[in-house]
């Protein structure tokens, strides 16, 4: 079965590896760019997507180039706490959630592919408009996919709900446990912060949201520049003691801006020898850090689909999950708690449990869990998606 990848991502990567490890043996990656570079900023791998790359072989990879993440933190906008939880093996997991440079991981991964499937199964400067003479070609291409456009045009640009992230990294002093992720925000503006690189410095991976003023320029584009003084005279008084917020803004070497867009749900992925995969079939906000980790799970469903002969098996899975968490994305998934917050006590306040009830807190983030796939009890009890040869 001759199969071709359009999108040499963190996706369609894993594709490769996922469809190599089943006992295909007739695959290559496409990529438009002439050459792969590490592009981008910070992004998280929830343990179900690092149990994927465990389950092929990357572990110990992994865990040199990613912070294994300690707990998950929201404040409102004053810097008081609204919920934590532990994250990783300290949840109870059989595998640790990291916060890692996006870059660095498809550099990573990129290796293993050349490794193990030759040094010719990876073709850049080579862009896939739409099938060939393949069995299967696979869109992996990102939000600006060209085969989604080739089964759906005329589709346009991907919807904004009118908010603006800007994302940047700096070296700073580490904060609360050292390996935190927090988000602080009052329903309107929100900054997140973690660490991607510990050690004699700590690089902490930022993102700064609000309200566009004006139209959203280049949706989809995450390596538009964007002014640090602009950005930071938005948070100017966001300094909470244990984390200052302008002075991570200001000590960014750049920052880059990109218009908060998803993608509508998809009524099918699959085409006579078409279907696609990330976030060329579902792309979504980037809220509960999900993008990467739905990516690297459609790929190991895709590869064991078609290893039992079962091409629908794929989107039968992943179609109906995708779909309800881009819906709750919209929502703001977990993170409407920092909204719920704003809402009933604008003004600040002293003790979140007189705000929001604790157990009101815990259903949220479990639900999201629940939807998003990452739910500690039903991960460690799935049978694994491997396929042996």
């Amino acid at each position: 079965m001759r199969i071709v990848i359009a999108g040499a991502g963190i996706g369609g990567l894993t594709a490769a590896l996922s469809l190599h490890a089943a006992g295909f043996a007739d695959v290559t990656v496409h990529e438009a760019a002439r050459e792969i570079r590490p592009l981008g900023v910070g992004i998280n791998l929830l343990p179900h997507a690092v149990r994927e790359l465990t389950e092929l072989g990357l572990a110990d990879r992994l865990a040199k180039i990613g912070v294994a993440t300690a707990e998950l933190a929201y404040f409102n906008r004053y810097g008081t706490p609204i919920w934590s939880e532990p994250r990783g093996l300290g949840a109870g997991y059989a595998w640790p959630q990291y916060s890692v440079h996006r870059g660095r991981l498809q550099l990573l991964l990129l290796e293993a592919v050349l490794e193990r499937l030759g040094q010719d199964a990876v073709r850049t400067g080579s862009r896939i408009t739409g099938p060939g003479e393949e069995d299967l070609l696979i869109g992996a291409d990102g939000i600006h996919s060209a085969v989604r456009a080739h089964l759906y045009p005329g589709e346009g640009p991907p919807p904004c709900n009118g908010l603006v992230l800007w994302r940047g990294t700096t070296y700073g002093e580490p904060f609360l446990t050292g390996r935190s992720m927090i988000m602080a925000g009052d329903g309107i503006q929100k900054f997140v912060a973690y660490p991607i690189e510990t050690g004699a410095r700590t690089l902490i991976n930022w993102i700064a949201e609000r309200p566009l003023d004006g139209e959203a320029p280049e949706r989809g584009n995450w390596n538009r520049p964007a002014g640090l003084p602009e950005i930071g005279r938005h948070f100017a008084d966001w300094s909470f003691g244990w984390l200052d917020v302008p002075a991570l803004i200001s000590g960014a070497q750049a920052a880059y801006e990109y218009p908060m867009v998803d993608r509508d749900p998809l009524p099918r992925w699959t085409f006579d020898g078409v279907t696609l995969l990330g976030d060329a079939a579902h792309a979504m906000y980037p809220i509960g850090s999900n993008g990467a980790s739905q990516a690297i799970i459609d790929a190991r469903v895709l590869a064991y689909a078609l290893a039992q002969d079962d091409l629908d098996a794929y989107e039968r899975l992943r179609r109906p999950a995708t779909t309800a968490l881009l819906l709750s994305n919209r929502q703001m998934g977990p993170e409407v708690v920092m909204k719920l917050a704003h809402e009933r006590a604008p003004g600040g306040f002293d003790d979140v449990e007189q705000v929001i009830p604790h157990a009101e807190l815990a259903e949220i983030a479990g639900s999201y869990k629940r939807t998003a796939g990452f739910d500690p009890a039903s991960l460690t009890e799935r049978p694994s998606w491997s396929v042996t040869p």
